[in-house]
């Protein structure tokens, strides 16, 4: 049996109902470079990802993700941003319009800058996290506009180049059922590591087809938002893009899917979704 690697973890944390809307939905939004052409990555630029998050049979709200190229610093990077809000009786109860921002080097997929705008209700939070990855030899140092500086282990990354990390990292890789791979990030001012377990194969049933896919529960604690630790499933489909396609999870007040709703600019044919009508 091959042996596994680990990473020192805590496990995956959401913290409610307003922040596991958007939190589940933008930590999926990646892109790739014209640099990285000899790259194996399984997204190109220009990719986009539209998603609707459903309460039983009441849609409860959508999310978009946009990539881009961009600089920072006369220095070339990509671009994520991320925005989800609630929609109709949910947004008059939540209240939800989130953007979570990251600027990171195409290469190495190293964040360098990362902003979290949330608006939750009444509830405000707005915050700037630089990263330098290279300043010290042996860790690396997060620059937080609300906490200050923090030393983090090298290799840190925030949350949404985390799961990008996992996604081109894992398209190809040879995972035994249950089999746990771990992810440091630096996410709401504090180290954050992702705890994602393989599930198996399946086949899921959207709007937009049915799809071939790899099953994975991020490891989630139990508390104020969930029972157990398997109360997050997400589906990755099984062809080059490794696309997210749904995530269904499971809080105190019920449960909620997400799922993908409409894409463009893929960079490998969807071949693992066989289109409505067919």
């Amino acid at each position: 049996m091959r042996k596994k690697k680990w990473h020192t973890v805590t496990e995956f944390n959401l913290k409610g109902i307003s922040s596991g809307i958007f939190i589940i939905l933008m930590v999926f939004s990646v892109t790739r470079g014209e640099a990285q052409k000899s790259y194996p990555f399984p997204f190109g630029p220009g990719e986009n990802l539209r998603y609707q998050l459903n309460y039983t049979f009441i849609t409860a709200g959508e999310a978009i993700l946009q990539i881009d190229r961009d600089t920072l610093e006369r220095r070339y990077v990509h671009h994520i941003k991320a925005e989800a809000k609630t929609t109709g009786v949910f947004n008059t109860l939540y209240g939800v319009r989130d953007i979570y921002e990251s600027w990171y080097d195409p290469a190495s997929l190293l964040p360098r800058k990362a902003i979290r705008n949330i608006k939750e209700g009444r509830y405000r939070k707005y915050n700037v996290v630089l990263f330098d990855h290279f300043i010290r030899p042996d860790s690396a140092v997060v620059h937080s506009q609300a906490k200050g500086k923090v030393i983090v282990p090298k290799e840190t990354y925030d949350i949404l180049t985390g799961f990008l990390l996992f996604r081109k990292n894992y398209r190809n890789y040879p995972f035994e059922k249950n089999e746990t791979i771990l992810i440091q990030t630096y996410f709401t001012d504090e180290l954050w590591p992702l705890k994602i377990r393989y599930k198996g194969e399946e086949q899921v049933k959207l709007k937009i087809g049915k799809v071939n896919c790899y099953k994975f529960s991020p490891v989630t604690e139990v508390g104020r938002a969930f029972k157990s630790q398997e109360d997050m499933y997400v589906w990755f489909s099984d062809d080059e893009n490794f696309l997210p396609v749904k995530i269904w999870f499971n809080l105190r007040v019920g449960s909620f899917k997400v799922e993908l709703d409409d894409f463009s600019g893929l960079k490998h044919p969807f071949t693992s979704l066989i289109p409505s009508g067919r």
